[in-house]
């Protein structure tokens, strides 16, 4: 018999943060007395409803799904990091309760192997493709647990490309055979600084510098990561000013990191979900970045190594 309980969630909306182009499984489902979600955590299935500050919840634990959900972080401190730049702290707003998630390392970075050039619609059905084809299906739940990287190593390329993969399927399987063998660990980045981490994702077939800020943000919780796609160049570039030089993606990686604070990551998760949703209206002209009215609280965190868990 699976767990079912009720837990306190803080701040938290839980559509919109499982909807956000963080994670690509979660079903809506009608169950727990109402509107909910079914999928799972590494292997646990999981069924979640909200009811305000509630969570309802079948399988895991309050311990798992609160770390999955990072019911940890402060989300008052991080809108308080941005709230200099009125676009920024304005999309923080609207966005109340989506939370940056801490995902499974191997699930999450096999994912975003699969993003370049999709959008998220598309990237959730060759997920769903590959569980079904090569995932352990789970009591409780219609969804499989994501596929181990030995599972898609014996696959082998030809039947990844049945899932719907396109040339992904190469760079998904060649860096499951790196995982599988143990050549590439993903633990081991865990201890390594974001620059590093970053440079050592980017080695992996299929992975540049966006897809791994990516895995950065939402598996390593690597908080100042900045994901720069169209929709995030886009944002960013309208808050410069008209006429200035043009910047590639890596420097407005760097100008992101920079004008949206120590937790970037979570601000342009904002920005992107609001630009998603056609909430956001891009400035014309450069907006200025001021520093926070209360810098002070904030700073504490600044001192923090840099992915630590905020408290």
């Amino acid at each position: 018999m699976m767990k079912t309980g009720v837990m306190e969630c803080p701040e938290f909306n839980l559509g919109m943060t499982l909807e956000s182009g963080q994670t690509f499984h979660w079903m809506p489902v009608n169950d727990l007395g109402g509107e909910g979600w079914t999928g799972c955590i590494g292997s646990n299935a999981i069924t979640l409803r909200q009811q305000g500050g509630l969570l309802h919840y079948r399988g895991g634990s309050t311990q798992l799904i609160s770390r999955y959900f990072a019911f940890d972080h402060d989300l008052e401190v991080i809108r308080l990091s941005c709230a200099g730049h009125p676009a920024s702290l304005k999309a923080s707003l609207a966005c109340k309760g989506l939370r940056v998630m801490r995902q499974p390392l191997w699930e999450c970075l096999a994912s975003f192997i699969l993003s370049p050039m999709k959008q998220v619609a598309h990237i959730r059905q060759m997920s769903l493709a590959l569980r079904t084809g090569f995932g352990k299906p789970l009591k409780g739940t219609p969804v499989p647990a994501f596929p181990e990287a030995r599972s898609l190593a014996e696959a082998g390329e030809k039947e990844l490309r049945k899932c719907g993969l396109g040339f992904r399927a190469k760079s998904l399987h060649a860096t499951a055979l790196l995982v599988a063998s143990g050549e590439f660990q993903p633990e081991a980045l865990r201890g390594m600084s974001t620059a590093a981490a970053r440079t050592e994702l980017c080695k992996l077939p299929g992975i540049g510098r966006k897809v791994a800020n990516c895995i950065l943000l939402f598996a390593y919780e690597r908080l100042e990561a900045v994901p720069v796609d169209v929709w995030v160049a886009r944002i960013l570039g309208s808050f410069r000013s008209p006429g200035s030089r043009k910047m590639t993606l890596d420097q407005l990686e760097s100008y992101g990191e920079r004008l949206l604070g120590p937790y970037a990551g979570y601000i342009q998760q904002y920005l992107f979900h609001q630009a998603r949703t056609g909430e956001l209206v891009l400035p014309k002209k450069r907006v200025p970045w001021k520093k926070p009215a209360l810098a002070k609280s904030i700073t504490s965190h600044r001192g923090r190594k840099r992915g630590s868990v905020i408290s």
